[in-house]
């Protein structure tokens, strides 16, 4: 049964849930420290990577620090990586102060210092009800498009690795 309920969310993936180039990402939310973030911000990178992780997740979790340092070594490239804390708020939009506080500690001891974002009602309503399981990653080009998804966690090397095609595609 597992096998196959994987195969079902692996193949939703592939047909078009999130379909390059054919799907935008916009949401105007907040950090986990309040400060507002929108796709706006990230409109001069030539690429953003939105890793969706949760705190009950042990895979999300294992890849933290591998993402922190993939952040500092593309920053120059024109890349950032901005992690999407989905348990942080329930489907109101109300943010859990304990789950807020949960993901503060992992981020600290993970070393995962790049930009985390707290969904909002739009979100969860929006594109993260096509988001079936965490980790999943959306990289996003300049004008908030989808130019890829991910799904699962992934080495250093691994996302580079897919960093690099994407780049080099769109040169």
């Amino acid at each position: 049964m597992k096998k196959i309920l994987s195969a079902l969310i692996l193949f939703m993936c592939m047909t078009g849930l999130f379909a390059a180039g054919n799907t935008k990402i916009e949401f105007d939310t907040v950090d986990l420290e309040q400060n507002p973030v929108s796709t706006d911000d990230f409109k001069n990178n030539k690429l953003t990577m939105i890793n969706i992780w949760g705190t009950f997740c042990p895979p999300c979790i294992r890849e933290m620090p591998e993402l922190g340092a993939l952040s500092k070594a593309n920053k120059d490239k024109g890349v950032e990586v901005v992690g999407l804390v989905v348990d942080l708020v329930n489907q109101m939009g109300v943010v859990d102060s304990r789950a807020l506080n949960n993901a503060r500690q992992i981020i600290e001891k993970t070393g995962a210092d790049y930009t985390h974002i707290v969904p909002n009602q739009k979100m969860l309503r929006g594109f993260l009800r096509q988001v079936q399981v965490v980790p999943t990653t959306i990289f996003i080009n300049s004008k908030g498009e989808i130019v890829r998804t991910e799904i699962g966690a992934r080495s250093q090397e691994a996302w580079q690795n897919i960093i690099d095609s994407i780049l080099s595609k769109n040169e």
